[in-house]
């Protein structure tokens, strides 16, 4: 299917309006252990349902705020995360975007992340390369981890891999120029498409936590691998280490592995 980015752009950024909505984003409900969702992550996700299916009525949905049971992965298949950085909503912390992706066949074709806190648009296609607003965009050029600047993801959901993890995060710590957290695996993903930050890495991530962000940093010339180096595929959950042509094989082959 032969994907219009204008058309997507425009319905991704009316929906990010939505996150304007202060009292829909207070009115939450726990799914889980640090898991939530609020009446912006419903509104947002059914905006954008219901408008690709009138633009691209041939293909499926696969929202985190669904079952997807019926999901075939064979086929054509939308993935939505609609707010990506929930817990940052419910605060007002501004680090929350919209996430989406185009699975054609188990491979990613299409990826755009969107901040409507500063209007940044994120966008790739697969062989096409990645832009930010229109502008393109490539990973950065460091080579050594005492001149990066690492993003990690705690795996929240997961508090039982606390002491690992951050075990993990001291020796990286140590060895980088610092470290961030912005608590949106998209968003950290996007950064790192654009050069501002060298890796990200966070054990569990959902597919559609990362599938857009993905093809971001590959299409912008960097790596998205599993903890064990290996191109991170589009399995329901990974462990994914990203970053430039460099760094991601270091914090791979001296933190996790």
């Amino acid at each position: 299917m032969e994907v219009e980015i204008g058309k997507v752009k425009d319905i991704v950024v009316e929906a990010g309006k939505l996150f304007q909505d202060r009292e829909a984003a207070g009115n939450a409900r726990m799914k889980g252990i640090a898991d939530y969702v609020t009446e912006v992550d419903m509104a947002v996700q059914q905006f954008i349902c219901g408008k690709l299916q009138e633009v691209y009525p041939g293909a499926q949905f696969m929202g985190e705020e669904k079952s997807n049971e019926e999901i075939d992965k064979t086929g054509l298949v939308w993935i939505l995360d609609p707010v990506d950085g929930t817990t940052n909503l419910m605060h007002d912390y501004r680090n929350s975007v919209i996430s989406l992706a185009l699975m054609e066949r188990q491979k990613i074709v299409m990826g755009m992340v969107y901040n409507p806190y500063n209007g940044e648009l994120f966008w790739a296609k697969e062989g096409k390369g990645a832009y930010r607003n229109g502008q393109a965009i490539h990973v950065s050029d460091v080579a050594k981890m005492e001149d990066s600047l690492i993003s990690i993801g705690t795996s929240p959901y997961n508090k039982e891999m606390a002491k690992e993890n951050f075990a993990i995060f001291q020796s990286v710590f140590q060895d980088c120029q610092d470290i961030r957290r912005t608590g949106s695996a998209a968003l950290d993903l996007a950064n790192v498409a654009c050069g501002r930050i060298e890796g990200y890495f966070e054990r569990g991530l959902k597919l559609w936590d990362f599938a857009a962000g993905m093809l971001l940093v590959r299409e912008a010339g960097g790596l998205a691998l599993d903890y064990y180096g290996e191109d991170a595929g589009t399995g329901n959950m990974s462990d994914i280490v990203a970053g430039n042509g460099k760094i991601p094989l270091i914090l791979v082959e001296r933190y996790l592995c």
